[in-house]
Order: structure tokens, then sequence, then C-alpha cells
């Protein structure tokens, strides 16, 4: 793996929100306390222009099926942008750009993103995070810390083995969150 993405030159990007202490959610899967904000004078902000051509930029979207029925109960966040949901489980088809998948990940990574998509950004949940970072399918990680401690939830990295990381940038904003990219220190091709 490499923080420069695959062979093709697609690159995954595994993007989440954490509490201080390491959860993503709730014991009821609840995400009310991202709404939290601290106060951090010396942060930056971010426009909406600026942050619409962020989103822009990303290419497809991949997601469990848990994290794909929040987002349609939040409004669908995702807009018309490709995405994919991993799951086993018949759900409601409601977006003409979201198509379902249910099967080996490498293969999906491999033969169905990279040869479509650049900017594959993976986004929840935790489950299938997990498996992409077993398997190797992330180049990069842009973790956001929430200025909250939950005590108790879901834990984004469960028990993986250990890997290494290089920190590519760290951002901190005037809301007190704070958000860490770091790149996969191996490389990851198609064929590997």
């Amino acid at each position: 793996m490499s923080g420069e993405g695959n062979a093709a030159g697609a690159k995954v990007t595994l993007h989440v929100v954490s509490s201080l202490d390491g959860f993503i959610a709730r014991k009821d899967n609840s995400v009310s306390w991202l709404d939290s904000t601290g106060v951090y004078e010396a942060g930056v902000s971010i426009s909406k222009e600026e942050a619409a051509a962020f989103v822009k930029a990303i290419d497809c979207y991949v997601l469990g099926s848990r994290t794909y029925e929040h987002a349609l109960e939040l409004g669908w966040p995702y807009g018309d942008t490709p995405t994919v949901v991993v799951t086993g489980r018949k759900l409601p088809s409601t977006k003409k750009s979201v198509e379902f998948y249910s099967g080996d990940l490498k293969t999906l990574v491999d033969e169905k993103l990279t040869p479509r998509y650049r900017n594959i950004w993976l986004v929840g949940g935790a489950m299938l995070c997990q498996r992409f970072l077993e398997l190797g399918l992330v180049d990069e990680i842009r973790l956001t810390i929430a200025p909250v401690l939950l005590g108790d939830g879901l834990r984004l990295f469960g028990s993986l083995t250990e890997e290494k990381w290089n920190l590519k940038n760290v951002v901190a904003y005037k809301n007190g969150f704070v958000e860490l990219s770091y790149a996969a220190v191996n490389r990851r091709t198609l064929a590997g």
C-alpha cells in the first residue's frame, strides 16, 4: 500500500470521525455527539464553496449497510456521487447512484472500483473499515477527531494487527475538530 494509490492510479481513502477516546458511535449506533463542537481560535475554517469543491473531487463512496441506512435517515449526504453499499441484506434502493455489492472485497476494489474511479472514499461502518484494513485495501486514512469523550461505544479499529502509517498532514479546525491524514507505508498493487 501507499498513500499514492494502486497501480491504476486509484486511491482508497478510509474517512471517519472518532471521539477523543476512539469511538465512532455509541453502543446504540447513535452519532448525535458529532454535533458537539469546541472552540479553537487558531484553527482554520472552510467555506461552503471549499467544502463543496472538495466533496465534488470524490468519485465514489463505499459504505456498509448500517451506514447506508443512517445516511438515508440524514437525508443522503452523498448527492449523486456513485455509491457502493457492501451488504448481504436486501435493502431498499432509493437512489439511482447506489449499487449493492455482496462478495469478496478485494475483487470489489481491484476489479469493480479502481478501473472506474480514482478517488474512492470508504466512509463506514466499523466492521467494513476493519475488513478493508485487514485486507490491505486502504491507501490513506483520514481520521477526524471530535472534541468529545464517549467512554464506551463502537470502536473504529477493533483489534487489528500492528501496521505502520506515515503522517501526511494535520489540520486543526475552529470548531475543535482535528483531521489527521496518514498514508500507508507499503504499496498496494492490483496484482498484489
